[in-house]
Protein backbone atom coordinates (compact mmCIF):
# COMPACT_ATOMS: atom_id res chain seq x y z
CA UNK A 1 0.00 0.00 0.00
CA UNK A 2 2.59 2.46 0.56
CA UNK A 3 4.19 1.43 -2.48
CA UNK A 4 1.19 2.46 -4.44
CA UNK A 5 0.98 5.72 -2.35
CA UNK A 6 4.47 7.10 -3.53
CA UNK A 7 2.88 5.99 -6.86
CA UNK A 8 0.00 7.93 -6.72
CA UNK A 9 2.14 11.04 -5.44
CA UNK A 10 4.47 10.60 -8.48
CA UNK A 11 1.76 10.68 -10.90
CA UNK A 12 -0.14 14.00 -9.19
CA UNK A 13 3.15 15.69 -10.17
CA UNK A 14 3.47 14.78 -13.30
CA UNK A 15 -0.63 15.64 -13.76
CA UNK A 16 0.51 19.13 -12.13
CA UNK A 17 3.16 19.52 -14.40
CA UNK A 18 0.56 18.87 -17.65
CA UNK A 19 -2.01 20.95 -15.79
CA UNK A 20 0.51 24.02 -15.50
CA UNK A 21 1.78 23.62 -19.12
CA UNK A 22 -2.29 23.77 -20.31
CA UNK A 23 -2.99 26.13 -18.39
CA UNK A 24 0.20 28.26 -19.54
CA UNK A 25 -1.75 28.28 -23.19
CA UNK A 26 -5.08 28.27 -21.95
CA UNK A 27 -7.12 31.65 -23.43
CA UNK A 28 -4.19 32.01 -25.91
CA UNK A 29 -3.99 30.99 -29.84
CA UNK A 30 -3.53 28.01 -30.56
CA UNK A 31 -4.63 25.33 -33.27
CA UNK A 32 -7.93 23.74 -32.74
CA UNK A 33 -9.84 21.89 -35.47
CA UNK A 34 -12.68 19.06 -35.20
CA UNK A 35 -11.76 15.29 -35.33
CA UNK A 36 -15.30 14.58 -36.62
CA UNK A 37 -18.64 16.77 -36.17
CA UNK A 38 -18.81 17.10 -32.16
CA UNK A 39 -15.25 16.56 -31.42
CA UNK A 40 -13.10 19.49 -30.28
CA UNK A 41 -9.23 18.69 -30.51
CA UNK A 42 -6.70 21.34 -30.33
CA UNK A 43 -2.70 21.37 -30.02
CA UNK A 44 -2.15 21.40 -26.89
CA UNK A 45 -3.83 18.41 -26.12
CA UNK A 46 -1.39 16.92 -28.56
CA UNK A 47 1.47 18.16 -26.74
CA UNK A 48 -0.05 17.59 -22.74
CA UNK A 49 -0.58 14.09 -24.63
CA UNK A 50 3.41 13.74 -25.94
CA UNK A 51 4.31 15.11 -22.40
CA UNK A 52 2.38 12.60 -19.92
CA UNK A 53 3.46 9.78 -22.24
CA UNK A 54 7.35 10.23 -22.12
CA UNK A 55 6.73 11.11 -17.84
CA UNK A 56 4.46 8.26 -16.99
CA UNK A 57 6.64 5.53 -19.06
CA UNK A 58 9.23 6.74 -17.02
CA UNK A 59 7.30 6.24 -13.56
CA UNK A 60 6.37 2.17 -15.31
CA UNK A 61 8.04 1.25 -18.32
CA UNK A 62 6.41 -1.68 -18.30
CA UNK A 63 3.03 -0.18 -18.28
CA UNK A 64 0.92 0.20 -21.73
CA UNK A 65 -0.86 3.07 -23.16
CA UNK A 66 -4.10 4.09 -23.88
CA UNK A 67 -5.36 7.60 -24.43
CA UNK A 68 -7.84 9.77 -26.73
CA UNK A 69 -4.94 11.71 -28.72
CA UNK A 70 -2.91 8.77 -29.04
CA UNK A 71 -3.73 6.04 -32.33
CA UNK A 72 -4.54 2.69 -30.63
CA UNK A 73 -2.29 -0.26 -30.32
CA UNK A 74 -3.30 -3.83 -29.45
CA UNK A 75 0.30 -4.69 -27.92
CA UNK A 76 -1.65 -2.84 -24.44
CA UNK A 77 -3.98 -6.09 -24.00
CA UNK A 78 -0.78 -8.05 -23.26
CA UNK A 79 0.33 -5.56 -20.56
CA UNK A 80 -0.74 -6.01 -16.77
CA UNK A 81 -1.26 -2.22 -16.19
CA UNK A 82 -1.67 0.26 -18.63
CA UNK A 83 -2.08 4.20 -18.55
CA UNK A 84 -5.22 5.25 -19.48
CA UNK A 85 -5.16 9.02 -20.37
CA UNK A 86 -7.17 11.80 -21.61
CA UNK A 87 -4.94 14.68 -21.49
CA UNK A 88 -7.82 17.34 -21.48
CA UNK A 89 -11.01 16.63 -20.46
CA UNK A 90 -13.75 19.11 -21.35
CA UNK A 91 -11.70 20.59 -24.18
CA UNK A 92 -14.39 22.39 -25.36
CA UNK A 93 -14.08 24.05 -22.41
CA UNK A 94 -10.60 24.89 -22.76
CA UNK A 95 -11.29 25.99 -26.11
CA UNK A 96 -13.84 27.89 -25.06
CA UNK A 97 -11.52 29.74 -21.95
CA UNK A 98 -13.76 27.85 -19.51
CA UNK A 99 -12.75 26.73 -16.35
CA UNK A 100 -14.57 23.02 -16.55
CA UNK A 101 -11.19 20.94 -17.98
CA UNK A 102 -9.25 18.55 -16.24
CA UNK A 103 -5.90 15.92 -17.24
CA UNK A 104 -7.12 13.08 -16.43
CA UNK A 105 -4.73 9.59 -15.34
CA UNK A 106 -5.59 6.61 -14.44
CA UNK A 107 -3.37 3.48 -13.43
CA UNK A 108 -5.54 0.61 -14.72
CA UNK A 109 -4.10 -3.18 -13.71
CA UNK A 110 -6.61 -6.29 -13.96
CA UNK A 111 -9.28 -4.16 -15.62
CA UNK A 112 -9.46 -1.78 -12.60
CA UNK A 113 -8.55 1.70 -11.82
CA UNK A 114 -6.06 1.52 -8.92
CA UNK A 115 -4.36 4.91 -9.04
CA UNK A 116 -6.55 8.25 -10.52
CA UNK A 117 -5.67 11.83 -10.60
CA UNK A 118 -7.69 14.60 -11.67
CA UNK A 119 -5.95 17.85 -12.19
CA UNK A 120 -7.76 21.01 -12.97
CA UNK A 121 -5.51 23.83 -12.64
CA UNK A 122 -7.91 26.49 -13.83
CA UNK A 123 -10.54 25.76 -10.69
CA UNK A 124 -7.03 25.36 -8.32
CA UNK A 125 -8.12 21.48 -7.74
CA UNK A 126 -6.30 18.12 -7.98
CA UNK A 127 -7.87 15.09 -6.96
CA UNK A 128 -6.63 11.76 -6.22
CA UNK A 129 -7.68 8.22 -5.89
CA UNK A 130 -6.46 4.64 -4.89
CA UNK A 131 -7.86 1.77 -4.64
CA UNK A 132 -8.33 0.56 -1.43
CA UNK A 133 -7.38 3.42 0.56
CA UNK A 134 -9.68 6.66 -0.34
CA UNK A 135 -10.32 9.68 -2.57
CA UNK A 136 -9.10 12.91 -2.10
CA UNK A 137 -9.22 16.78 -3.42
CA UNK A 138 -6.58 19.06 -2.43
CA UNK A 139 -5.34 16.45 0.23
CA UNK A 140 -8.98 16.51 2.22
CA UNK A 141 -10.73 13.04 2.50
CA UNK A 142 -13.76 13.00 -0.24
CA UNK A 143 -17.36 11.10 1.10
CA UNK A 144 -20.06 10.93 -1.39
CA UNK A 145 -23.47 12.31 -0.12
CA UNK A 146 -26.39 10.72 1.84
CA UNK A 147 -29.08 11.26 -0.09
CA UNK A 148 -31.87 8.09 0.06
CA UNK A 149 -34.77 9.36 -2.26
CA UNK A 150 -33.61 10.67 -6.11
CA UNK A 151 -36.60 13.30 -6.39
CA UNK A 152 -34.43 16.67 -5.62
CA UNK A 153 -30.92 15.16 -6.24
CA UNK A 154 -28.57 17.32 -8.00
CA UNK A 155 -27.20 16.44 -11.67
CA UNK A 156 -25.04 18.74 -13.26
CA UNK A 157 -26.53 19.73 -16.20
CA UNK A 158 -27.54 22.40 -19.02
CA UNK A 159 -31.10 21.19 -18.96
CA UNK A 160 -33.42 18.18 -17.34
CA UNK A 161 -35.21 16.17 -19.89
CA UNK A 162 -39.14 16.65 -18.71
CA UNK A 163 -38.89 12.82 -17.48
CA UNK A 164 -36.57 14.09 -14.98
CA UNK A 165 -37.87 17.37 -14.16
CA UNK A 166 -38.21 16.26 -10.03
CA UNK A 167 -33.97 16.57 -10.31
CA UNK A 168 -32.30 19.57 -9.58
CA UNK A 169 -29.67 21.07 -11.94
CA UNK A 170 -26.55 22.57 -10.91
CA UNK A 171 -23.63 23.97 -12.93
CA UNK A 172 -22.09 21.49 -15.52
CA UNK A 173 -18.09 21.61 -16.79
CA UNK A 174 -17.57 19.90 -20.37
CA UNK A 175 -14.97 17.64 -18.62
CA UNK A 176 -17.36 14.30 -17.73
CA UNK A 177 -14.52 13.42 -15.33
CA UNK A 178 -15.23 16.38 -13.14
CA UNK A 179 -18.69 16.04 -13.21
CA UNK A 180 -18.13 12.38 -11.44
CA UNK A 181 -15.73 14.00 -9.33
CA UNK A 182 -18.51 15.95 -8.08
CA UNK A 183 -20.64 13.53 -6.87
CA UNK A 184 -17.29 12.01 -4.63
CA UNK A 185 -17.30 15.61 -3.25
CA UNK A 186 -21.06 15.85 -2.42
CA UNK A 187 -21.28 18.69 -4.80
CA UNK A 188 -23.80 16.70 -6.64
CA UNK A 189 -25.66 13.51 -6.38
CA UNK A 190 -26.02 11.46 -9.88
CA UNK A 191 -23.97 11.82 -13.05
CA UNK A 192 -25.39 9.63 -16.08
CA UNK A 193 -24.47 9.37 -19.40
CA UNK A 194 -26.90 6.85 -22.04
CA UNK A 195 -24.29 6.55 -24.69
CA UNK A 196 -21.34 4.78 -25.56
CA UNK A 197 -18.14 6.65 -24.72
CA UNK A 198 -14.44 6.18 -23.91
CA UNK A 199 -12.55 4.24 -21.33
CA UNK A 200 -10.32 7.39 -20.78
CA UNK A 201 -13.02 9.96 -20.61
CA UNK A 202 -13.87 7.73 -17.00
CA UNK A 203 -11.25 5.35 -15.88
CA UNK A 204 -9.66 8.33 -13.44
CA UNK A 205 -13.16 9.67 -11.75
CA UNK A 206 -15.21 6.53 -11.67
CA UNK A 207 -12.13 5.62 -8.91
CA UNK A 208 -12.25 8.40 -7.48
CA UNK A 209 -16.02 8.60 -7.53
CA UNK A 210 -15.74 4.84 -6.03
CA UNK A 211 -13.51 5.17 -3.11
CA UNK A 212 -15.64 8.03 -2.01
CA UNK A 213 -18.30 6.01 -1.49
CA UNK A 214 -20.41 6.63 -4.75
CA UNK A 215 -22.27 3.89 -6.27
CA UNK A 216 -20.76 3.74 -9.80
CA UNK A 217 -21.78 1.40 -13.13
CA UNK A 218 -22.72 1.18 -16.49
CA UNK A 219 -25.82 2.56 -17.81
CA UNK A 220 -27.39 -0.83 -17.13
CA UNK A 221 -25.88 -0.98 -13.47
CA UNK A 222 -23.32 -3.16 -15.02
CA UNK A 223 -19.53 -3.82 -13.73
CA UNK A 224 -17.42 -1.00 -15.34
CA UNK A 225 -14.07 -2.80 -17.05
CA UNK A 226 -11.55 -1.47 -18.75
CA UNK A 227 -8.27 -2.01 -20.83
CA UNK A 228 -11.06 -4.07 -23.67
CA UNK A 229 -10.04 -4.64 -26.72
CA UNK A 230 -12.73 -1.53 -27.80
CA UNK A 231 -12.21 0.75 -25.04
CA UNK A 232 -15.63 1.47 -24.98
CA UNK A 233 -18.59 1.39 -22.40
CA UNK A 234 -22.03 2.14 -22.62
CA UNK A 235 -21.79 4.78 -20.61
CA UNK A 236 -21.55 5.49 -16.60
CA UNK A 237 -24.04 6.13 -13.87
CA UNK A 238 -22.30 7.52 -10.83
CA UNK A 239 -24.69 8.42 -7.95
CA UNK A 240 -24.66 9.28 -4.01
CA UNK A 241 -24.70 5.29 -2.80
CA UNK A 242 -28.49 5.12 -1.44
CA UNK A 243 -29.97 6.48 -4.70
CA UNK A 244 -28.25 4.23 -7.04
CA UNK A 245 -30.61 1.29 -7.32
CA UNK A 246 -33.35 4.07 -7.71
CA UNK A 247 -31.35 5.78 -10.81
CA UNK A 248 -30.46 2.69 -12.72
CA UNK A 249 -34.46 1.62 -12.09
CA UNK A 250 -35.24 5.20 -13.91
CA UNK A 251 -32.82 5.24 -16.49
CA UNK A 252 -32.96 1.07 -17.60
CA UNK A 253 -35.78 1.31 -19.85
CA UNK A 254 -34.20 4.49 -21.42
CA UNK A 255 -30.53 2.77 -21.69
CA UNK A 256 -32.11 -0.50 -23.28
CA UNK A 257 -33.99 1.31 -25.99
CA UNK A 258 -30.62 2.98 -26.96
CA UNK A 259 -28.63 -0.73 -26.96
CA UNK A 260 -30.99 -1.75 -29.29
Amino acid sequence: MAERARLAAAVAAVAAEAGQMALARWRTDFRRWEKEPGSPVCEVDLDVDRMLRARLAGLLPDAGWLSEETADNPARLACERIWVVDPIDGTRDYIRGREGWSVSIALVEGGAPTIAVLDAPARRESWTGIAGEGAWRNGVRLQAGARDTLPGARVPTDALPKADRDLVAVHKPNSIALRIAMVAADEADLVATLRWGSEWDIAAAVLIAGEAGAGVSDALGGRLAFNKPDPQAFGVLVSAPAIHAAAVARLSERARALVG
